[in-house]
């Protein structure tokens, strides 16, 4: 099985997990080996890991030591205060073995498994990169500031707000992106106390984009040397090299800047007046959320199962609430059970453990979120499909699915990973984000290169990834910021029903075609199979207040239906008034519309406002594509208000609504498959 992290082209995955099998009791040719976890094309031959059935004790480990001629080491180091976590997790039962060199690594590795005291048995399977990890260059001109910020390059990043823009497509479609703007303007533009870890390519702490979100580790002196805070790594400052075993690098040959670029996307510092934005990263006043270097893959070495083990259970120790993770298994597997049962090992335990641990005040548990993979096949590549873990596909500009990214099942949810092939003029339809200064970026003509650039495009789902990290990563300030607490499961359920519809686009869309005579791609395989839809950040947001969200179909007079704010007996109820601010009027681009019939609302002189409502319904005429919330008060119990001198009557209750528009509707649309 080969390992790869998910570059652009085809898919650089890594092989994970499972574990949770019985102990076997006898050794027996057949026990030993359903011991053996399966071996990759390419491995570690000196090395092999060892999970015990139950945490071995001195003796135990030096009998051991002693009969094969090894060199046993835990692989997971212990945490004070953990330890009970630890052991429900198995991760005390973990062991690295050496490889005598009298002794041939199969052999060794049959021997271990006939020891009956021995759970499991798995090779050091490593890394094999086949894509050429290349950086496209940066715009010939920065952008006019987008309004949000004053970072030059913000309004050249569609996938936070689409406007539509044909020189990034001509196919460009406003609204396809994150929904992020309206929240950044009014509700949260993140926390340094929420981290996501990174686990990839390092990730350049001193980039001028990304140095003051850079989470650091306070206990430790850096490039002394010496490990100050004991924790048992050196210099581990702003994250840790588990390839190397030592500080983050990003200029081996080999590294193409992956790991900056992902975290760019997701805390990129914001207001700043230098190149990007990030999703989660501030407004300028050092409020931007925290990025964590988990390095697993340094210049072409890397990705082994321990590298990849304990960078999660270091991320899960300091303090991440997050993992942004663009690896997983080239294997298909036909359920997590035989995932599980035939390509398990230490890195499923570290996860578990990962999403099991605490690290914010919002959650009982953190979030794992993974890439899907870029091989265009119609499935999910574990450990994202795994039911539990959030898996995430790619969108293009026009809102549809991208031409190499996976779908069906086990993907669980979209984001923008940008796409080539959109023009022959630039890059600008792919994901604009942080890059390495000293990692080439290349030309049109995809061979020219040059170096000095601290930006530059990349795309595939581990650019979506990294989108929906960021969310995730503001839903959690935002729930911070309210004191508001949530089951880590039901936050899971939160993230992938904040989504806008893709199904509807994809419907009425027969193919999509592209420059360079590159063949058009058939819409109809991808209706219903990319997840619950594409991640909108405001909707996230709404579901943390408690907030209920209907969407508007741009461009026309309509009805939104009341019965998800104020309940079946919405049609009945007396409506005492509806406020709009001038916020919202802008960000919909709302129209004055005269109230007919018999509507409870009080109305202008001239009859006219930006909303009414009337037997349960609110009407209204956008024209903009937006977000934003209206206010609505009605009385509970009577038609009319009661307490003081009023006869007895009803509660006023006052319930905002939260208005998504886009240019879509119910329908199929016209030139569609269907």
């Amino acid at each position: 099985m080969k390992h790869y992290p998910l570059l652009t082209i085809p898919a650089l995955l890594l092989s994970l997990l499972s574990c949770n099998r019985e102990p076997v009791e006898t050794v027996g040719a057949k026990d030993v080996s359903a011991k053996i976890l399966p071996k990759s094309e390419a491995v570690v031959e000196d090395a092999f890991l060892v999970k015990f059935v139950s945490a071995p004790g001195d003796e135990a480990l030096s009998d051991f030591e002693k009969t094969h001629g090894v060199n046993l080491k835990r692989i997971f180091r212990s945490t004070p205060g953990k330890e009970s976590l630890e052991k429900e997790f198995g991760l005390d039962r973990w062991y690295e073995s050496t490889v005598p060199g009298n002794s041939s690594l199969d052999e060794m590795v049959l021997k271990a498994a006939a020891v009956p005291e021995v759970q499991l048995v798995q090779y050091e399977n490593i890394t094999e990169r086949v894509s050429n990890g290349k950086v496209y260059g940066l715009p010939e001109t920065k952008g006019t500031v987008d309004g949000a910020f004053n970072d030059p390059y913000l309004s050249k990043q569609w996938h936070y707000k689409n406007v539509g823009d044909k020189s990034v497509s001509s196919s460009a479609l406003a609204g396809a992106d994150i929904n992020v703007t309206p929240v950044w303007n009014s509700l949260t533009c993140g926390d340094p106390a929420i981290v996501v870890a990174v686990v990839d390519e390092g990730v350049k702490y001193t980039h001028p984009d990304l140095k003051d979100n850079m989470w650091v580790n306070t206990k430790e002196i850096p490039g002394n040397g010496i490990d100050d805070d004991g924790n048992g790594y050196i210099d581990d400052v702003y994250g840790y090299n588990f390839v190397t075993g030592g500080s983050i690098e990003w200029t081996a040959e080999g590294n193409s800047g992956h790991g900056t670029h992902c975290a760019g996307t997701i805390a990129a510092v914001n207001n700043n007046g230098k190149g990007v934005s990030g999703v989660a990263g501030g407004s300028g006043k050092g409020d931007g959320c925290r990025i964590m270097s988990c390095q697993i893959f340094s210049g072409k070495a890397g990705g082994t199962v321990s590298a990849i083990s304990k960078a999660i259970k270091y991320a899960a120790d300091n303090g991440a609430s997050i993992i942004s993770c663009s690896f997983g298994s080239t294997k298909p597997y036909a359920s997590d059970n035989a995932y599980y049962n035939a390509g398990g090992g230490a890195e499923v335990d570290a996860i578990h453990y990962f999403e099991a641990c605490k690290n914010n005040p919002v959650l009982n548990g953190n979030i794992a979120i993974f890439a899907a993979s870029n091989d265009a096949k119609d499935f999910a590549y574990y450990p994202g499909a795994t039911h539990d873990i959030i898996s995430v596909s790619a969108l293009g500009p026009d809102g549809l699915p991208a031409y190499y990214t996976n779908y069906g099942p086990g993907c669980n949810i979209c984001a923008p990973g940008g796409e080539a092939y959109h023009s022959t003029k630039d890059f600008g339809s792919m994901v604009l984000s942080t890059m390495p200064s000293e990692v080439p970026t290349y030309g049109l003509d995809g061979q020219s290169k040059s170096t000095g650039n601290d930006y530059g495009y990349m795309q595939g789902t581990s650019m979506a990834c990294p989108h929906v990290s960021g969310v995730v990563a503001l839903a959690l300030s935002y729930a911070k910021q309210l004191g508001k607490t949530f089951d880590r499961e039901e936050f899971k359920r939160m993230i992938l029903s904040s989504v806008n519809d893709v199904d509807q686009l994809i419907a009425r869309t027969s193919e999509k075609t592209y420059a360079y005579g590159r063949g058009p791609l058939k819409m109809a395989p991808y209706y219903h199979q990319m997840g619950t839809g594409s991640i909108d950040a405001w909707r996230l947001m709404m579901k943390i207040e408690g907030t209920p969200t209907s969407t508007a179909k741009l461009g026309q007079k309509q009805w939104i239906d009341l019965t998800s704010t104020f309940g079946t007996a919405s049609v009945s109820l007396t409506y005492l008034k509806v406020e709009v601010s001038d916020e919202t009027v802008a960000a919909l681009g709302l129209q004055k519309i005269k109230g007919t019939g018999q509507s409870n609302y009080p109305s202008t002189p001239e009859g006219e406002a930006y909303a009414y409502v009337q037997f349960g319904r609110l009407y209204i005429h956008p024209t903009k594509i937006g977000s934003g919330k209206i206010a609505i008060t009605a009385v509970g119990g009577g038609s009319h208000v009661g307490g003081g001198d009023n006869p007895p009557g009803g509660m006023e209750l006052e319930q905002d609504l939260s208005i998504i528009v886009r240019d879509t509707d119910g329908g199929n649309g016209t030139g569609g498959w269907l």
